[in-house]
This record gives structure tokens, sequence and C-alpha cells, in this order.
């Protein structure tokens, strides 16, 4: 078996960490056990560009049990846990291209490995795999089926290329689906992001002036955890709405520049470019930390915060200090890369347990009617949504009242009125 990670002898280390996950991931057991019997994606080759982490194990081993021929690579060239890789690869058969660390042609190079295989079905966090295909392995195309979308920023480039009519193949974007946006992006991101700042800080948030740039559903998230331990929150956005909501739901609002004369932490959440750039660096206080929770580095320009600097210094683990012309220092954490991924363990699994439910049952949907859809961009069925929903509540225990027949006849009437 091919394979390219950093050390094999990290599998006992990392088979342990996988088992304990799992244990927090029952509806992805339950879908498990089921693709172990029935086998309905026998034969199809899935090549998946995912987090590298103890969760995307255990969707990777269910897809294998399920039949498929799987081959895995990362998404982020930070995100990986080497333990995982390696018990993935010697314990579960399953091909594993990554490493924690690794640099861009290899992270490429990586890519190129999984589409090797000439995947049937394709599974992305950022959409690289559906880009590299379209750009530069146009010839995996007769082959694919579908595809799957896990995170925000792949959905928007996915969404671009169908508006220009560029996507060759159907995608679902597991994103969108309210069991993952709701409760993954939300709640995921909101914990883990704050988990990434304190391993690599080791600061106290209560009483900083938090600022969150952005206001969806993962800034969201980190926006009330942030609260919650103390911290002034103000978030900057560029939709009147999300603003409004953030007003609403008690946070300041301004806009960048203003932000960054007062802010003590900074994290971008928006999946757009430059979101803080050059003309914010000067104006931040002495001691500024940077960071970024959206899918790639591109959010902090960090391009700019390296020409406006006279010296650079790694101060800790995960903390790269600019010392600005004008004196100040500014701290940037990650490389400006995932800091839930990089410097933290990402998602807690039970949480996970949602997302990578949508994306196996996506699967299972796509290999029976992949075939019959148009080259756009889908929301996950809501029969799975639900049927997620439900599978989660059941294994907390939690029962729900359902309609009767005289309420199902009542919603479904415009003649029953007042």
């Amino acid at each position: 078996m091919n394979y390219g990670i950093k050390d094999i002898d990290l599998a006992n280390k990392g088979k342990d960490k996988i088992e304990w996950a799992e244990k927090q991931m029952p509806v992805l057991s339950i879908i498990e056990k089921r693709f172990s019997k029935e086998k309905p994606l026998k034969g199809i080759r899935v090549s998946a560009c995912l987090h590298v982490t103890t969760e995307t194990a255990n969707l990777v081993k269910t897809l294998k049990e399920g039949g498929a021929e799987v081959s895995l690579c990362a998404s982020n060239p930070l995100s990986t846990q080497d333990d995982v890789a390696a018990s993935l690869v010697k314990d579960f058969r399953i091909p594993v291209f990554a490493i924690k660390g690794e640099d861009k042609n290899t992270y490429y190079q990586h890519i190129e490995k999984v589409l090797n295989c000439k995947p049937n079905i394709t599974m992305d966090d950022g959409a690289d795999l559906v880009s590299t295909i379209h750009s530069q392995k146009k010839e995996l195309i007769k082959d694919v089926i579908a595809g799957t979308e896990e995170t925000t920023t792949g959905v928007i480039r996915l969404r671009s290329m169908e508006k220009d009519e560029a996507l060759k193949f159907p995608i679902i974007a597991v994103n969108d689906a309210q069991t993952k946006y709701l409760f993954d992006n939300r709640y995921g991101t909101g914990q883990s992001t704050i988990d990434g700042l304190l391993r690599a800080t080791n600061i106290l948030i209560a009483g900083k002036i938090f600022v969150i740039c952005g206001y969806g559903w993962c800034a969201r998230g980190l926006a009330m955890r942030a609260n919650g331990m103390g911290a002034q929150v103000v978030i900057t956005e560029v939709d009147p709405m999300k603003a409004l909501e953030a007003v609403m739901d008690g946070y300041q609002v301004m806009p960048i520049k203003g932000a960054a004369k007062i802010g003590d932490i900074f994290i971008t959440l928006t999946g757009d470019i430059n979101v803080i750039s050059a003309e914010e660096f000067p104006l931040m206080k002495d001691g500024a930390i940077l960071a970024n929770s959206g899918h790639f580095n591109v959010e902090i320009n960090i391009e700019a915060l390296k020409g406006l600097a006279v010296r650079r210094k790694n101060i800790r683990e995960y903390i790269e200090e600019y010392t600005l012309k004008n004196g100040k220092k500014i701290n940037l954490l990650t490389e400006g890369r995932l800091l839930n991924l990089s410097a933290a363990e990402g998602h807690p699994a039970s949480v996970m347990d949602m997302s990578f439910a949508n994306q196996a049952l996506s699967a299972e949907y796509l290999v029976k009617e992949g075939r019959n859809l148009q080259k756009k961009v889908y929301c996950v069925p809501e029969v799975i949504d639900k049927e997620i929903a439900r599978l989660k509540l059941e294994s907390m225990g939690i029962k729900i009242d359902r309609l009767t027949e005289e309420q199902e006849r009542y919603l479904s009437s415009w003649q029953m009125g007042t």
C-alpha cells in the first residue's frame, strides 16, 4: 500500500485516540454498523481531502466498512494529527498522504496521490480536490459521479464554479446541512477556536477586547464562547443583516479600522481575503494577538505584515512576534492558518459526529442518485438531515413528541382556520 506519513511507529497512540473519539460519535457508529452489513459503497473509489483527525479517521473507517476504496490527504498543512495518520495506515489499511507541517509542494503532491485512484466520489474540505481535478486533472472527470464539500469556504468556491458553468459534476454542500452548520460551525468552532487560542498563548480572556471579523455561524459560536469567558466582544462585518444581528445579540459592531485601535485579540472567520491588512497593523496596540479560524491563511494579509516588520521572532511554539517600524509588537498565531486545528485538536468528536454522518449518508445517496443530478451544488436532502438529528437525540436518550393525525391534517389544510 502506498502512503505518505510522518512515522508509522506512532500508530499505537493514534489508534487509542481514534477509539476514544469513536465513543463520542454514536450516530456515525450506527451508520458504520449498517454499512458493514449492506455495503452500499461496494466498488466505489473515494478520494478525501479532509483534516486528518480522530473524527475523520472514524468517517473513513465507516466508508471503508461500506465497501469503498478510500484514500485520504490533508486539507490543511497544519491540521494533520500524525499519530492518527499512522494508525489509519497500519491498523485500518487506508492510504493516507498527510504530514503535519508539510510545505505547499508536498501538500499538492499529496492531493495528486489521492487522485491517482481515479475517484468516483470526492470529499473536500475547502474544494482543493475539485479545483485540482477541474484545472489539472480533467481526464478524471469522466469517472467522478459526484462529490461532497464540508466547509463554508469550499461551498463559496463551488457555487462560484457553478455560476460560471465550470462545475463538471454535482456536489452536495454538507456544510449547509442544518445538523452541520447549526452545531459543528457554531458549537464546534466556538469551543475549538478558544481551545487553540489558550493552548497557543495561555492568556486570560476575561477583560480583553476580543475582535471577531465576520458574524457567520462560526463567528457566532466564537462570540458566544468569548463573551461567556468575560471578554468584551467586538464584531466587524460587511453584511448589514449579520451586523444587525450581532448588535441585537449584544455585541459592539464597528469597522475594522476602528476595532484595530482598541482590540487585544483579533480572530478572522470570514472566508475572504485580506480582512485584516496593511492599513490596520500600525493602528494596533503593542502586543496585539492575531489569529484565523477561516479555512485558508489568506484572511490576514501576512505578506503585508512581513513588509511592515523590522524583526520577526518565534516566541512560543505557535506564536511569531512581528516588530513594526513604530516599535509595536504584533503576535501572529499558527502562521495565520486554522487556529483550532493547528494549535489544538479541532472540533469535539460529539459535534463532528453529525457532520460526518452527513458525509457518509450523502456519499450513499450520491452513489444511488448522483448520475441523475445536474452539475450543480445541492443541499443535503432534508430526509438525511432530519434522520441524523433523530439519531443524535436517540443517542442522548432524548425523546420528542410526534404530530397526531389531527395535527397533520390541520397543518396540511387551508380551509381550517380561526
